[in-house]
Order: C-alpha cells, then sequence, then structure tokens
C-alpha cells in the first residue's frame, strides 16, 4: 500500500519524485517523504498530512537544494506507528547519511530494535522500517559498500519489502530489494528508475524489469547490477509495459471514479475482444495450461478479497452450471492459514485487480506448493500474480486510479465467464449451440451496461432523495447475493454509511430484527427465476417499515407495486446480470458520497492495492 519511487541520473530528479508520488496517491496513504543525495549530505524533507502530503510535500521541498541527481521517495499507509511526521518515511540512520523507504512488514523489527538499542543506536520513530537503516548503518562502518550492507543486512529480516536505500557517501547510487511487496527497475539512457508500481515511472524510461523476491539490485545512472542474498548475480525479468499517459487523467470527469465508470462498456468490449477462432473454440494467449490439462480438473478453487472475492462468488454459479465442477470461493487472506487440502485435478484461480494483493499471491502460492495449479485473473501486465501463475487471464479493463474498484469488477466477471465456458467447452458439458448463445449474450452485455450509465439521472435522484438515511440492507439471490454484497461494499467504501448485504433468503434467520422505519433495503431483482422469491422478502421488510429500492429488469412492471424507488436495468441472461446489476449500485453510491461530500477517488483508510498482510 506504501508507494515507492528513485531516480538515479536526471538532472530533474526532484520534479520525477514529486509526480511519481502523485500518480501513486490511488494506492491510498496518510504521509509522505523524500530524500535528495549529493556528496556528503542528505536532504529530506517529510509531511504527513493525509491524503493532501503530497501537495503539502510540494511545497516543502521549495527550500531543497538544486543539481541533485539521486533521490527516492515514498507514500506511506501506516502499519506501525501513527500517521504522524516522525513516522513517514525516508528514515535516516544516526548519521544522518543512510536514508531508506520501505513498503511492507518487517515482522522480527522488535527483536532487531533491542538489539540495536543495545549497541547504542538512537531511533526517532516507532517504526518497524527504521531498524533497516541503523542495521545498514553498522554494516557500512564494517567497510561493506552499500549493495552489500544492504544485501547482508536482510539476511536477518522477517517479513515482507520493497525498499530503497542511498547513502551521501555513495551519492550515484541507490540500491532496491524485494521480497514478497512488489517492486520494477526502468532504464533510459542516462537514468535508472525504481518503483512500486509501474504508472509512477511509465512515462519516463523505455525498459522496465521485474525484480524478485529476495533479490538486490544496484542502481546508478548507466543501468543496474543484480545479486541474490548469496551475492550471486541474477538476471532481472523483462517487463511489457503498456500505458499511456491518456490513461491516468480524467477526460474532463470531475474524478476518476465517474471516468472509470463511464469506461466499462469499454473495458468489457476490450477484455472480450478477440476471445474466439473462427472454429469456435477459444483463445487466451496467456494460457500456459494446456487444454489436456484443463480437462482433467476435476475441482476449482478461486482465492480473491474484497470486490475480487465478489467477481469471484459470481463466477462460482457460471463454472458449477456451464463445467459441471464443484467450486469452491476463498478468501485469500483465510485461505493458506487453515491447512488447505488440494486434491489432484485442482485449479486454484486467483484474482486481483492489481495482481500485488499480497493475500491472494500468498494463496496462491500455497496453492502451487500443495501441487495445484493456478490461474491468475489481473488487470496489470506483468505483474507479481501473472509472474507466479502457470498461466494469467488478462482483464485489459485499463488503468484503474480511484481506491474503489468499479471497471475491474465487470471485466474481472467478464473474463471469468468466459473461462467457465472455455472449461464447458473443453468437458463437453454444453453444447455447442448454447456456448454460441452464451457467448454473444456475454458479448453484448457491454451495450446493456452502456443504457445504464445513460440512465444515471434517475439514480441521482433517487440518491439525493436518500441521502439523510444512515443503513441500508442489499438483498439478493442466486448472484444477485454477491451483486448486493458489491453494492453495500461500495456504499461503505465511499460514503462511510452503515451497509450490509445478505443472501435474501437469510432476512428470517436475524437481520430481520434490524429492519424498522429509517432503514432503507436495496434489492436486486432482475432473476426471473427467484422473482417471486424476491418479492416475498421485499414485503417482509415493507411491512417493517422500510424503503425499497429496486434494482429491476425492463417491463417488469410488478415491482412498481412494491418498490419506492426502481433502477432499470436491460434484462440480461442471469448469470451475466451482475455486470449489468452493479452499475446503478455504483452510480448510487456515488451519487450518495458527493452529495455528502466525501473523496470518491481516495475514501479515508483504504488503499487501492493491499501489499501487506
Amino acid at each position: 500500500m506504501c508507494g515507492i519511487i528513485g531516480v538515479v541520473g536526471s538532472t530533474s530528479t526532484l520534479d520525477i519524485l514529486l509526480e511519481g508520488l502523485a500518480r501513486l496517491e490511488y494506492r491510498g496513504y496518510d504521509s509522505a517523504g523524500v530524500a535528495l543525495v549529493r556528496q556528503g549530505e542528505t536532504w529530506r524533507a517529510r509531511t504527513a498530512n493525509g491524503t493532501e502530503s503530497v501537495q503539502a510535500l510540494v511545497r516543502a521541498c521549495a527550500q531543497a537544494p538544486t543539481g541533485v541527481t539521486t533521490g527516492i521517495g515514498h507514500t506511506r499507509w501506516a502499519t506501525h506507528g501513527a500517521p504522524e511526521v516522525m513516522n513517514a518515511h525516508p528514515h535516516l540512520d544516526c548519521s544522518g547519511r543512510i536514508a531508506i523507504i520501505h513498503n511492507g512488514i518487517i515482522e522480527n523489527h522488535l527483536a532487531l530494535k533491542e538489539d540495536l538499542l543495545a549497541r547504542g543506536h538512537t531511533f526517532t520513530s516507532v517504526t518497524d522500517s527504521e531498524v533497516l537503516a541503523h542495521q545498514i548503518e553498522e554494516l557500512r562502518a564494517a567497510g561493506n559498500d552499500l549493495i552489500n550492507a544492504v544485501r547482508l543486512s536482510l539476511a536477518s529480516v522477517r517479513g515482507a519489502f520493497s525498499l530503497a536505500v542511498v547513502d551521501a557517501l555513495e551519492p550515484n547510487t541507490i540500491v532496491a530489494a524485494r521480497r514478497v511487496s512488489p517492486l520494477i527497475v526502468a532504464t533510459t539512457p542516462g537514468a535508472t528508475y525504481l518503483a512500486s508500481d509501474i504508472p509512477a515511472i511509465f512515462d519516463r524510461a523505455t525498459s522496465f524489469y521485474g525484480v524478485d523476491d529476495d533479490q538486490v539490485v544496484q542502481l546508478t545512472p548507466d543501468g543496474f547490477h543484480a545479486v541474490d542474498l548469496e551475492g550471486t548475480s541474477v538476471q532481472l525479468t523483462p517487463l511489457t509495459v503498456n500505458f499511456d499517459l491518456e490513461t491516468a487523467q480524467k477526460d474532463g470527469h470531475d474524478d476518476f471514479m465517474a471516468k472509470e465508470i463511464a469506461e466499462q462498456p469499454q473495458a468489457l468490449r476490450a477484455t472480450l475482444m478477440d476471445r474466439r477462432r473462427g472454429d469456435g473454440s477459444f483463445t487466451f494467449d496467456e494460457m500456459h495450461v494446456s487444454d489436456e490439462e484443463l480437462k482433467e480438473v476435476r475441482r476449482v478453487v478461486l482465492v480473491a478479497a474484497g470486490t475480487s472475492y465478489h467477481a469471484a462468488l459470481v463466477a462460482k454459479y457460471a463454472i458449477e452450471k456451464w463445467a459441471r465442477l464443484s467450486v469452491d470461493v476463498e478468501i485469500s487472506s483465510e485461505y493458506r492459514y487453515r491447512d488447505p487440502v488440494i486434491e489432484i485435478g485442482t485449479l486454484v484461480i486467483g484474482v486481483s485487480q492489481s495482481g500485488e494483493t499480497i493475500d491472494t499471491i500468498q494463496a496462491c502460492r500455497e496453492a502451487k506448493l500443495r501441487g495445484a495449479r493456478v490461474i491468475g485473473i489481473c488487470n496489470i501486465v506483468d505483474a507479481s500474480l501473472a509472474r507466479e501463475s502457470d498461466a494469467v487471464l488478462y482483464t485489459r479493463a485499463g488503468l484503474e486510479v480511484s481506491v474503489a474498484s468499479t471497471k475491474a469488477f465487470v471485466a474481472q466477471v467478464a473474463v471469468l465467464e468466459l473461462l467457465a465456458l472455455h472449461l464447458a467447452q473443453l468437458r463437453g458439458t454444453m453444447d455447442s449451440a448454447v456456448i454460441d448463445d452464451r457467448f454473444t449474450e456475454l458479448t453484448e452485455v457491454a451495450d446493456h451496461v452502456a443504457t445504464v450509465l445513460s440512465r444515471s439521472e434517475r439514480v441521482s435522484l433517487v440518491a439525493n432523495e436518500l441521502r439523510d438515511t444512515r443503513d441500508f440492507f442489499y438483498l439478493g439471490r442466486n448472484v444477485g447475493f454477491p451483486t448486493a454484497l458489491e453494492g453495500a461494499l461500495k456504499l461503505k467504501e465511499l460514503t462511510y454509511l452503515h451497509a450490509e448485504g445478505y443472501a435474501a433468503g437469510e432476512l428470517k434467520h436475524g437481520p430481520l430484527a434490524l429492519i424498522e422505519p429509517g432503514v432503507v433495503v436495496v434489492a436486486v431483482v432482475t432473476d426471473p427465476n427467484l422473482h417471486e422469491k424476491i418479492l416475498s422478502n421485499l414485503a417482509e421488510v415493507k411491512a417493517r417499515g422500510a424503503s425499497v429500492v429496486a434494482i429491476a429488469a425492463d417491463g417488469d412492471e410488478i415491482i412498481d407495486a412494491i418498490a419506492d424507488y426502481v433502477l432499470r436495468v436491460p434484462a440480461t441472461n442471469p448469470l451475466m446480470a451482475p455486470i449489468v446489476d452493479i452499475v446503478p449500485l455504483q452510480q448510487f453510491a456515488y451519487a450518495m458520497a458527493r452529495g455528502l461530500g466525501r473523496n470518491v477517488d481516495r475514501p479515508r483508510n483504504l488503499a487501492k492495492t493491499v501489499t501487506v498482510e
């Protein structure tokens, strides 16, 4: 969740750092800082102004030294220590010469700190990260150059990290290292860069490389050299980068979230483009698990977190119905801590927008260790999940900046349902004509989403009328249930209001006790096969004084007699309906948040990418 950037060799180092940190704001953060080094001097500036810290840092850097060509920058999301300036990165050693920035958690930092304190070191923060600066300080004093001091210091470290270190005695050098947390290195003639995310530097460099676990990299203006923890030279993995500046701009929208909601038809079309051959078979350019292996799959396990977990829940229904495979959906942070059973023929699918979600990556690693084949679903080319999976399917949704995910969710559902059709075709569980129909319906969903987007004025009117409501319950059945969960999550993320999602049949098993006048129930009522069932649930909440907002299909006249507010969507195949039905729920959460004056792109306490456990 912390953002990292570094540059060596550029005469515009400070400007590059500050612009890169601004681009990393979507990760979520509460403080920011930079360190600049030249011969014998390390200059540092830090701010802790919440999500305004980067802007404050720009002002704080007005007195920065000029002509500096080496520097590192950091946006922090607090784990150890309050979000205060004293805990903001970069951290310095006792001499004030060595500066470090760190993303991750040093799990044994207390023991390391105790030893360092006993040897006379003085700490100025309560973070876990500062121990690294002091360990490197000792190793430098023992005669090691910077790369070896960093390499040797990591031998005693337990936990996750991506870090960068500078020392004023080696002013043309940055040393970086990675374990679990993401880190990339990039080059252009005369300058070398590092970052936690490609967007921070995607227009600065010409070549990009992924740093793998326990690799240490020395960056100079002429390029880089990498070693493992034993000091043996290693090669970094070249990456493919397909961002451009336009994707990081708002295109006239008030904020990134509005832009990304509007981009959903485009994201769906891109995700589904060129996925089928002339003979009707499906093609996945990134699929390195053979058709023969997929035919032998006997069980599917989806691991994901947050919004991606809800997309995985939708996929469970599609895979089971179409491919007739048993499917489990696991919260990735819980998966590897309960001794999961991996049988012969188990396929594990990890779902993550960024491809850097640490819980999902670790769950997939655990599954691979236990013998499963792993497919990664992510939105970022060459992300960690992509590199560690046996195969990867990219959602092609484009860069998503807003912390609350929108277009990535619909693209994830689309590509997972495409995979479900592929499995059904390989296993012979659906007639070819039916597969043709389902694929055609899937490709038409983008047009349905565009129709819903054109109806945003109605959603805004409903949100305006309900702005004073403080308690919301979201209900759905079948795939309407994960849609309800995702709708409730969007409202929580953006408005900070109380919202809960439930399977509608669970009402009588406890939640009905909370229904009273003043409560709003938002219901997904688009499945014709379960229409009567959910109408009965709505009658129950209406009888207890709740107001009802219904997501209903065009032409459904019965719902008008029950719901206080109806948001219409085009009728869609029920298994694909979540892609369409979620859009008015996104719009509703967005309109509510804007009406309440919330920052829709950077909700409080949240981060775009969760890279620590």
